[in-house]
């Protein structure tokens, strides 16, 4: 059985203040980890307060981003190995508002997965497909080469501890999200390439979510799919009372 994992990306949102506030607000009011896996992934500035507020709490903590090498000369990034000695658990990549406005390539999402692993963290993999590629009904052929290339290189044991994202990038902020059974849809295809590229156990261990406009209203729609297996959730996991709704959503 694959734990399901609820993970909040915040995006550029929340100060250190706010975090700790959240924090507070939901440490005590999580679901057992071997449930559900809680997750918050933050802005860098706000990662030590996360670290701090939710120290032996039942919340997993990440950064929404990191670089591919440890150190060096690299104005701006961010250190995985810095990351793990803070204590973070996952770290996403590969977020279609990286591909877009920061011309991040599969190559470079291939590389951070690595150096991730590295350093002994969990890579969260965003995948997903334009409008334009939808309406074209191109959108498997899309998401399949994303996670080739994605995954190139990568042992079958590192990729069953992984977890993929499948956000659509038409239901990213728009209100807009795609059906259940079109997320579980493009989430079964995505298991099925983890199949055909490694294995059965591989494809029957990874974690794959659905992102898009997820919230209150949807989880258990979503989460009722067989292939989909968590939410990657933005707006709706800004606030504490949200945030609970959706990692609580089997009660």
């Amino acid at each position: 059985m694959r734990t399901p994992i609820i993970a909040g990306n915040w995006k550029l949102h929340m100060n250190p203040e706010e975090t700790t506030e959240f924090v507070e607000a939901v440490k005590d009011k999580l679901p057992d980890p071997a449930k559900v896996e809680s997750l918050i992934c933050a802005p860098a500035v706000d990662l030590d307060a996360l670290r701090r507020a939710a120290k032996g709490s039942n919340l997993r903590i990440g950064a929404e981003n990191c670089y591919f090498e440890d150190e060096g000369a690299f104005t701006g990034e961010t250190s995985p190995k810095v990351l793990k000695e803070m204590g973070m658990d996952y770290v996403i990549i590969g977020h279609s508002e990286r591909r877009i406005y920061f011309h991040e390539t599969d190559e470079d999402i291939n590389k951070k997965a690595k150096a991730i692993f590295a350093n002994g963290l969990k890579p969260i993999i965003c995948c997903g497909e334009s409008l334009e590629t939808r309406e074209a009904n191109k959108q498997e052929e899309w998401v399949v080469n994303q996670i080739e290339a994605a995954l190139d290189g990568l042992t079958a044991d590192q990729v069953s501890s992984l977890v993929i994202a499948y956000e659509p990038i038409w239901a990213i902020g728009t209100g807009k999200t795609a059906s259940s059974d079109q997320a579980e849809e493009m989430c079964k295809t995505i298991r099925e390439t983890i199949k055909d590229l490694y294995n059965e156990e591989t494809a029957e261990n990874i974690r794959i979510q659905y992102g898009g406009s997820v919230n209150p209203a949807n989880i258990k729609e979503l989460m009722a799919k067989p292939d989909i297996d968590g939410g990657l959730v933005g707006g709706a996991s800004l606030k504490p009372d949200s945030y609970l709704a959706l990692v609580n959503y089997q009660d």
